[in-house]
Order: structure tokens, then C-alpha cells, then sequence
């Protein structure tokens, strides 16, 4: 299963909401102008358009993109997607966000992102490993265990990951499983990592609910985005006592008050194509279910989704972005007014990205840990991330975003200023 795509695009450019949100902390903490403008741009940016034979005999030439935003604390890592919306600006701010995400959680990683400019669901399997095998061959140039080391994303997955990991392998003569992470366990991928942003997107939650005042047993929450992270994270915040009354994907949402059948709506078919399901409930658009009255809303589909239009209609006591960007610079601003409180993406879908990274260091030892330790060290990690922001958002009277944004910001400069400016 893949993360779901909403049905329209952002509404505003994700790479200005990005910039403004660097911007915003860079006055915040006086940031030296030169500093601000080496992080306001990505190091590296990779456009490549490559042919790909199709099943009828015919060639169409695909465009895809992989950016490098900042490698002062580690190689840089990021995911892959695919995807009709995909863009330059897209890429870019993903993968500054991405920065950001690594240096709250700790890891020893910059940012990237890449993506390709198509719909998957419109390839055939042989089509989709074509096309996929040529962009890693494309991208063979920056992509590394030292370098670069991407993972799945919107539109992508471990098969996905298997290619390119195999691809790679072929071109330096021998299997190197650590230049990509969420791959089959069979070929080096990590026990738990198909699970980790949905549980750390319940993890997160848990945390938010003691530091907000609102108890997670019984509280009803909404899911945009019914993809690997939204139809995880439902299920287990069901396990912990939520009440899930509605869900969304590309083709739309489904409300229901009473509560709905998690196992069963997992359990639909679903193909690439729609994403369609059927269950009890009234039928609702991607828009009324953010604006469903709800204790904990989860907007789990693509940057761009609350913004000034819309932010006003939020009637959600809590927010836990377990999409990268949902929110815009002025979406964010009019949630402030409103207090409604909002664990920002930066820390509430790290978990992805952290059990990325173990995947990586068990590959790079050929030791790999049981299911529970991974669980189990996700949990430490976040959780002490989010209580890190927690503590700096009380000290300082800012919002959550604003304290983790200080937090990464802060501890990416230093490690730049440590390194200094090369030569």
C-alpha cells in the first residue's frame, strides 16, 4: 500500500511555504544573513528526463528530479515519489524539510527528496520496473550508503525500493543494501519499517494528548490520507483507544459517527489506480473531512491541504501532521490564533525516517534487530524529540512549529559553522 494522494493539488507553492517557515525562525534566533541564505537554497538539484520502452513498443521520455538540500550533519536522505504533481519546487521543499526532520530527531543525516512525474497506477508492473530501474541508473550519480540513501514515499514502495537497490548493485558489481532503506526484509529492509511513520504518528499523539490536556480514550479522530501512514496510524490509535469516525483518500472520505471497521477498511482491495473502498457511513469530500468536528484531526496526504481558505473552518482540538507540509505559512498562522494545537510534521512523522535510519546502520553492520527493538528504539527516539520541542515551546511561549523549527535550524548551523566553509 502506498500514501495516499489527495485528490488536487497544493494550493500554494510547498518550496514558499517552506522558505517562509525558515524565514520565520531565522528572525526568531538572529540568524547571521549569510547563514540564512546558505540555508534558504539546496546544495544540489538533479533534473533528468529519460526514455523508457513501453509494453506497446513505443518510448515516452519520463522527467524526474533528485535535490540535495544540506549534508552538514550526514549524508543526506530522503524519500522517492511518484506522482502526476511532482515538481522541482515540490522536491525541493520536501527535501529541506527533511533537514529539518533529521536534526530534531538527532540523526546524522542532511536532507533530500526525489521524484519522478508520473502516475503509477497508468504503468503496467513491467512498465513501472522499466521506468524505475532507468531513473536509478539516472540517479546512480549522486545516490549512495555515504551519499544519498533514498526511500519509499507517495506513490512508491519496497518492491519500488527493490529495484532500484538491485539496479544499483548490478552497477558496482556486487549487492550494496544500504543505499536505499523500506526494502523487503528479504534483501536487507528492517523489521517494522512499513509500520514506523504510522507508529510514530501514534506515538506522537500520545505525547501531544498528555502536553494539550486531551485524553486519547475516547476522543474521535480524523484521517485524510487512508495510505501506509494514514491506515496504520488509524489502527493503532484505535488499539489505544481513539475513536476513528472518518478517513479519505483520492476518492474521497467516509464519516461516521459511531466509528468505523479499521481492520476491515485495511483489509478492502484497493488498487494504484483509485484507491476506491466501500463501508457504512456518509460519503464526504477531502475538504469537509478537515473540517469534521472532531477532538484530533490527522492530515496524512499531501503538502498544502490547511491554508488560508480553510484554517478558519478547522474545528479540530489538536492537529498531528503526519504529512510532510500540510499546512501552509498562513494556514499555520490563523491555526495559531484559533490555539489550536498542532504537532508539527517535522516531529510527528519522523518515525519513517527514523527507522530508515536503523535500517541503514543494520545494513551497513549486517546485524539486524528484532521487531520489538526496532519499536522499541523508535519510541525512545521520538518521544524524547517531541518532549525536547515541548520543553522548548514552554520555555519561550511559541508554538510547536516555531519550537521545532529553532531546535533543527539551530543544530544544523552548528554543525555548519563546526565544519566550516570549504576551502
Amino acid at each position: 500500500m502506498v500514501n495516499a494522494p489527495v485528490a488536487h493539488p497544493p494550493a500554494e507553492n510547498p518550496f514558499d511555504t517552506a522558505i517562509a517557515q525558515l524565514d520565520a525562525v531565522a528572525e526568531r534566533i538572529g540568524l547571521d544573513p549569510g547563514m540564512r541564505d546558505v540555508l534558504r537554497h539546496c546544495k544540489r538539484e538533479f533534473t533528468v528526463n529519460f526514455p523508457v520502452k513501453m509494453d506497446d513498443g513505443s518510448i515516452r521520455v519520463f522527467t524526474g528530479y533528485r535535490v540535495h538540500h544540506n549534508e552538514a550533519r550526514g549524508p543526506v536522505k530522503g524519500g522517492l515519489r511518484y506522482s502526476d504533481h511532482v515538481s522541482l519546487d515540490e522536491v525541493r521543499a520536501l527535501a529541506m524539510w527533511m533537514t529539518w526532520k533529521c536534526a530534531v530527531a538527532g540523526l546524522p543525516y542532511g536532507g533530500a527528496k526525489g521524484g519522478v512525474i508520473v502516475d503509477p497506477s497508468a504503468l503496467s508492473a513491467g512498465e513501472l520496473e522499466r521506468m524505475t530501474r532507468r531513473f536509478a541508473a539516472e540517479i546512480g550519480l549522486l545516490i549512495g550508503p555515504d551519499e544519498d540513501v533514498p526511500a519509499p514515499d507517495m506513490g512508491t514502495d519496497a518492491q519500488i525500493m527493490a529495484w532500484i537497490m538491485d539496479t544499483y548493485s548490478m552497477m558496482h558489481g556486487h549487492s550494496v543494501p544500504a543505499v536505499v532503506t523500506g526494502k523487503p526484509v528479504t534483501i536487507g529492509g528492517s523489521s517494522g519499517r512499513y509500520e514506523a511513520t504510522g507508529r510514530g504518528v501514534m506515538f506522537v499523539t500520545q505525547e501531544a494528548c498528555k502536553y494539550a490536556g486531551v485524553p486519547l480514550e475516547g476522543a474521535t479522530v480524523a484521517v485524510q490520507g487512508f495510505g501506509n501512514v494514514g491506515s496504520v496510524a488509524s489502527k493503532l490509535l484505535r488499539d489505544a483507544g481513539a475513536k476513528i469516525v472518518a478517513v479519505s483518500n483520492a476518492s474521497g472520505g467516509i464519516y461516521d459517527e459511531a466509528g468505523m471497521d479499521i481492520d476491515a477498511l485495511i483489509a478492502m482491495p484497493r488498487d494504484r489506480a483509485s484507491l476506491r473502498f466501500d463501508a457504512p457511513g456518509r460519503r464526504i469530500t477531502n475538504a469537509e473531512l478537515l473540517e469534521l468536528p472532531v477532538d484530533i484531526l490527522v492530515p496524512a496526504a499531501t503538502e498544502g491541504q490547511i491554508h488560508a481558505a480553510n484554517a478558519g473552518n478547522i474545528r479540530a482540538k489538536m492537529i498531528i501532521e503526519a504529512a510532510n507540509g500540510p499546512t501552509t505559512a498562513d494556514g499555520d498562522r490563523i491555526l495559531r490564533e484559533r490555539n489550536i494545537y498542532v504537532a508539527p510534521d517535522i516531529v510527528a512523522n519522523s518515525g519513517g525516517v527514523i527507522v530508515s535510519y536503523f535500517e541503514w546502520v543494520q545494513d551497513l553492520q549486517s546485524f539486524f534487530w528484532e521487531e520489538a527493538e526496532v519499536n522499541s528504539r523508535l519510541e525512545r527516539i521520538i518521544k524524547r524529540s517531541f518532549q525536547e520541542v515541548a520543553a522548548l515551546q514552554a520555555k519561550e511561549s511559541i508554538s510547536m512549529r516555531e519550537a521545532a523549527y529553532v531546535l533543527a535550524v539551530t543544530r544544523v548551523v552548528e554543525a555548519t559553522t563546526v565544519r566550516g566553509i570549504f576551502p
